[in-house]
């Protein structure tokens, strides 16, 4: 696909993937337009735009007129969404809003404004809980483990019946850890990725909980050329795909080598998990994305080791602007 022209929209387009995606195709010469409400507690940053040539609307997809922002799009990324786990067991109505019914108010513009733009959907693999076998194929039970979940995979499957009765090509990407520059890194509320990072560069100790439970970590480049393929791969359109990334590694091992990145005073202390995360958590996973690798002719391309080592040098110097 030639980007060059192209109107592309993109919601949670201030966020941590949209962000970096919106980077991505405004350097394709895309026409990107960003969504966002900054939401308290999201993960969207006005730095995170920063010399993208994107054009940015602040509004709340909840309640924003989506039509005029639709208009004249080829493609729509939607990366919109309320992430986490303990803010929707908290609010579950709140997270319904966004991650569902927002959903609907997006596919019915697009409708009206849109009616031929691919559309790629920004999922979850926290719909499978816990897994019975690893790694976890396309085909494995539907489990979500809490309301965040449950919320999602509704938001998801209002998309693949827009294309099963409507006939518009939809891609669902249901991704894994990701992690790397302008992820939200203040709290663990994106990832605890997120928390390790500014604990090692402010000097502090951080939490691993458990320590065992494996993990495949996907960098934000690999996540975004996944996207961008997505749109692009004609095989792909009407798929619901699983995204994994590097070969897995448990906690213990993700945290040494953070710690070892970091280099002096790093330091982690293992604890237990707390009652109310030992609810939810979903133990080990790893996906199988072969499906998608065969489809889209994607794979990462950035190592674990890299991935922390690229994150770690680009918060350095920005890490008031994130804090």
């Amino acid at each position: 696909m030639d980007w060059t022209g192209r109107r592309v929209l993109v919601t949670g387009g201030a966020g941590f993937l949209g962000a970096n995606l919106c980077h991505a195709l405004s350097a394709r010469g895309a026409r990107v337009v960003a969504l966002d409400g900054f939401l308290f507690g999201g993960g969207a940053n006005p730095k995170n735009l920063e010399h993208s040539g994107v054009e940015l609307v602040r509004g709340d997809i909840r309640d924003i007129d989506l039509r005029p922002l639709c208009e004249g799009a080829s493609v729509i990324f939607n990366l919109a969404a309320q992430t986490s786990h303990m803010g929707g067991q908290a609010d579950p109505l709140a997270d319904i809003a966004v991650n569902a019914v927002a959903q609907v108010r997006l596919i019915q513009a697009a409708r009206e404004a849109a009616p031929d733009a691919v559309v790629v959907h920004a999922s979850t693999r926290q719909f499978y809980g816990r897994v019975q076998k690893l790694p976890v194929d396309e085909n494995q039970p539907v489990a979500p483990p809490d309301a965040n979940g449950v919320s999602k995979f509704a938001g998801e499957q209002y998309w693949m019946l827009e294309h099963r009765v409507r006939g518009r090509p939809v891609v669902s990407l249901r991704l894994t850890n990701c992690y790397g520059p302008r992820l939200r890194i203040r709290d663990a509320r994106q990832t605890f990725l997120g928390i390790w990072i500014r604990c090692v560069l402010e000097g502090k100790s951080f939490e691993v909980w458990g320590g065992s439970q494996l993990r495949d970590m996907t960098y934000v480049d690999d996540v975004t050329e996944a996207f961008i393929r997505a749109a692009e791969s004609p095989a792909c359109h009407g798929g619901i795909f699983n995204i994994g990334g590097s070969p897995p590694a448990s906690l213990l091992d993700l945290a040494e080598m953070t710690v070892r990145l970091a280099g002096p005073p790093a330091r982690f202390d293992i604890r237990e998990f707390p009652a109310d995360r030992a609810r939810i958590d979903i133990g080990s996973y790893h996906a199988d994305d072969s499906a998608f690798r065969a489809a889209a002719g994607w794979a990462p391309a950035i190592s674990l080791e890299e991935g922390i080592r690229r994150t770690l040098e680009w918060y350095r110097p920005r890490l008031a602007d994130y804090l």
